[in-house]
Formats: C-alpha cells, structure tokens, sequence
C-alpha cells in the first residue's frame, strides 16, 4: 500500500480552476463552471448528508475546500494519529474502506466501505483528538478537502454559513456516538445472555 501521511493540495492556480476559488487575500467569491465544485455542492446539501445546507450555503463552503486526488491503496488516515488531524474531506468518487484495530487482534477489521458523497474525518478536524481508525482509497479517490485552517477562514468571512456547518457536523457526530451506544447495548444483552448460557451448562 502507499502510504500518505501528508495531503499535498494541487497548486493554487489549479484550486482556482477547478473549485472557483478566489485568489489569496481576496474574498471567495459564489462558484461557478466547475463541475468538481457543482458536485460537492449538491453533496453537501443532498438530504443523504444531514447537513443542512441551502444550496448557496453548500457552494459557499465548497469555495473554501481543496480538490484532491488519492491513489489506489493509499492510506490518508491512520488510526491514533495524533498529528495530522487538521483536515476532512468529502468523497466525490471512489470507495474508501474504514479499518480498525480492536482488543485483543493485531489485523485491523474493516468496519465500514465508503463511496461518494461520505464525509470522512470531520471528527478530527473539530476536536484534534487522536484519529479514531483509518482510511484507505480502495479505488482511485476524486475528493474535496476543508483543512482546519480553512474553515477558521470560513468563520471570519462567513460566520452564519460556518455556524451552520459545524452544528452540522457535531450532529452527525452525535449521530455516530447513538449508534455506537446503541451497539454497545446490543454486545452487553448477547454477553449477558451467553454468560446465563454457560452457567445452565456449568453450573459451579
């Protein structure tokens, strides 16, 4: 597998063309003639995202990310990483296959395949925790990246769209954390009901 442990963005110039990013120091201005940026736009606010975006919402906040591609076999996540937690991206095509190590086993387990549409590593980029699993492109990657630096950007110039953007974010991460409670409630009833099982068959 290669290995990414750095996203390197295209040059600026290239940004420009392809997400119609204003230059440096200049204002963003609404996206127009890219069809990178019209897809992560109607991503962004298709109802499969929980985000919440207004169309204009979606584009504002397109302008501010970064197109990237990632190869094959690249894993652009690493679970505990500690230091590159300073960015999500917005999968526009391609899978991404989500591992992780758990107790008691060295091979991760995959939980998860994500396709286009998937946002992926916004939890790292609000709180800065150590990264939760990794990611790994298990097909060429078209993707939109919103670096942390990015989306303090967005907050000064656009506080109501960024506002909005960020409750969105802590809803799908509270979303995540139902789910995973959920499931633990789930583990502790066949634990529970395997543990009186045994004890039928070996009574002490």
């Amino acid at each position: 597998m290669h290995d990414a442990s750095t996203l390197t963005p295209p040059a600026a110039g290239l940004l420009a063309r392809l997400l119609g990013r204003a230059p440096a120091q200049e204002r963003p201005r609404p996206v127009a003639g890219s069809s990178s940026a019209d897809l992560a736009a109607e991503m962004l606010c298709a109802p499969t995202a929980l985000m919440k975006l207004a169309p204009e919402e979606a584009r504002t906040v397109v302008a501010y990310m970064q197109p990237h591609k990632i190869a094959e076999g690249t894993t652009f996540i690493r679970e505990g990483d500690s230091e590159r937690t300073d960015f999500m991206l917005l999968v526009l095509a391609g899978e991404v296959t989500v591992e992780t190590i758990v107790v008691s086993r060295t091979a991760p387990i995959t939980v998860t395949v994500l396709g286009p549409g998937s946002l992926i590593g916004e939890m790292g980029l609000v709180d800065g925790a150590p990264r939760s699993a990794s990611c790994t492109a298990l097909s060429d990657l078209r993707c939109a990246v919103l670096t942390r630096a990015s989306l303090n950007r967005l907050m000064e110039d656009e506080p109501r769209t960024a506002a909005k953007l960020v409750l969105a974010i802590a809803m799908r991460m509270s979303q995540r954390m139902r789910d995973s409670q959920e499931k633990l409630k789930l583990y502790a009833q066949l634990t529970q009901a395997m543990n009186e099982e045994i004890n039928e068959l070996m009574p002490l």
